[in-house]
């Protein structure tokens, strides 16, 4: 039998989510996977917020949005804005000063998992 690394969430899960502990895994493999395969870039937008540039597909922004709607009912200091325009599409995502920390893990493994 082979053993499975479940990834921890470094950092990007605070005692004020209320997602189940058990659901928690899922959950990161799921940012970790849209962060894969549909995020091109990472970058800072000022304090508390974070913009992702994502590929400018409709599938794309509708598994932002879903994946989006899904962290704000259990977390609910995160923002999250999709915007399409000019051929470009981005999730920008942004938390209060309690939570910078979050947001600055949360891009910290967006930018590392990024694809090519």
């Amino acid at each position: 039998m082979e053993l499975q690394q479940v990834p921890d969430d470094q950092g990007w899960a605070p005692q004020a989510c209320t997602l189940p502990t058990a659901e928690r895994p899922l959950r990161v493999a799921e940012f970790d996977a849209f962060f894969a395969e549909a995020v091109t870039a990472v970058r800072s937008a000022g304090a508390g917020r974070a913009r992702m540039e994502l590929r400018p597909e409709p599938r794309v922004a509708a598994r932002a949005a879903g994946l989006a709607a899904r962290e704000t009912g259990c977390c609910s200091f995160f923002t999250f804005t999709v915007t399409a325009g000019g051929g470009a599409l981005a999730l920008e995502i942004s938390v209060d000063d309690r939570h910078t920390e979050v947001l600055d893990a949360l891009t910290a493994r967006a930018a590392r998992l990024i694809g090519p």
